[in-house]
């Protein structure tokens, strides 16, 4: 069983070079944003000697190969820099965020399943009939509609109007968390849907009309434990990847949502950082990023490994 999984480690040693790009590709696009972050920090009080000072303080006014090559020196050491607006360690700050990012897009995948395998299986049960039009309907729509359009209407309706829940934050308490964290997962799970229904309707219509299928049908399975025992595993197995792949673009969304919503997670880190051409907190958060896009698909590969004894990415790394 753990032979199936040897292609971990060479997965991880691939990611290394994508890391280092990645360093490479943040850093200078960073450094292409207009404006300084001297006269930033400095506001109203900003001169041309104290910009000039602030600028060698901070290390600004060197080469920007230089300054790449300390920051890769700094980022080896596990030193992501001084945030230049907080004026804190940047890892602390990044540390602080990533509890709050992670546990937004697990209640978001856990919204998205929920709603999307009970719509797949309708529309599934029924191929061209008026439940899957319906859902097929809610799938354009889903994926025609913007998220942080989708996240003001849910702010407007369920919040303002029908006053279910907060607008924003992320409350003081555990118990508080998955309340104000539910519209936002909402808005993230609403695009997230369609893609996964589409897929799983897909997967569970040929999966019903399998001969192993008409088999248990024959022995009297029939309904939800049909479904349950026969079908839903074996459809869930092409959806695994959309769902990885989903996940990966779904983090990115959440940097909108989390500032939609007012929720001081990586989202809301990284677009005040840009605001304030905090250079470290940019690059640390988008490397979290990288990273995290990276372990994902790897993860999906083990999931995908995991369920379907089919498939062996060992024998693939090995040839």
């Amino acid at each position: 069983m753990l032979d199936r999984f040897r292609f971990v480690p060479a997965r991880l040693l691939q990611s290394v070079p994508v890391v280092f790009g990645v360093t490479l590709l943040v850093f200078f696009m960073v450094h292409l944003l207009p404006g300084n972050p001297a006269l930033t920090i400095l506001g109203q009080s900003a001169t041309p000697e104290r910009v000039a000072a602030l600028n060698t303080q901070l290390g600004l006014d060197e080469p920007l190969w230089d300054q790449y090559f300390l920051f890769l020196e700094r980022l080896l050491s596990g030193d992501l820099g001084t945030s230049l607006t907080y004026q804190a360690p940047v890892s602390g700050l990044v540390l602080d965020a990533i509890p709050i990012t992670l546990s937004l897009l697990a209640f978001a995948l856990v919204l998205s399943l929920v709603i999307s395998v009970p719509l797949a299986a309708l529309a599934a049960s029924a191929p061209g009939r008026l439940p899957d039009m319906v859902v097929r309907v809610f799938t354009l729509l889903g994926q025609g509609m913007p998220q942080f359009w989708v996240g003001i209407m849910l702010i407007l309706l369920l919040g303002v109007k029908a006053r279910a829940f907060p607008v924003g934050g992320y409350g003081m308490t555990a118990a508080e968390h998955p309340y104000y964290l539910f519209l936002p997962a909402l808005t993230m799970a609403i695009a997230m849907c369609p893609t996964t229904i589409r897929s799983l309707r897909a997967s569970t219509i040929n999966v019903l009309g399998s001969d192993y299928v008409g088999t248990a049908r024959s022995k009297g399975a029939a309904g939800i434990s049909l479904f349950r025992g026969h079908v839903l595993r074996n459809a869930a197995i092409p959806t695994v990847s959309i769902i990885g792949v989903n996940l990966g673009y779904l983090v990115g969304g959440s940097l909108v949502i989390e500032k939609v919503f007012a929720i001081p997670g990586l989202g809301s880190l990284m677009i005040n950082a840009i605001f304030t051409r905090d250079f470290p907190t940019i690059q640390a958060v988008a490397l979290f990023v990288a990273l995290f896009v990276i372990v994902v698909g790897i993860l999906t590969d083990v999931v995908y490994t995991a369920i379907d004894p089919r498939v062996d990415l060992s024998s693939k790394e090995r040839a």
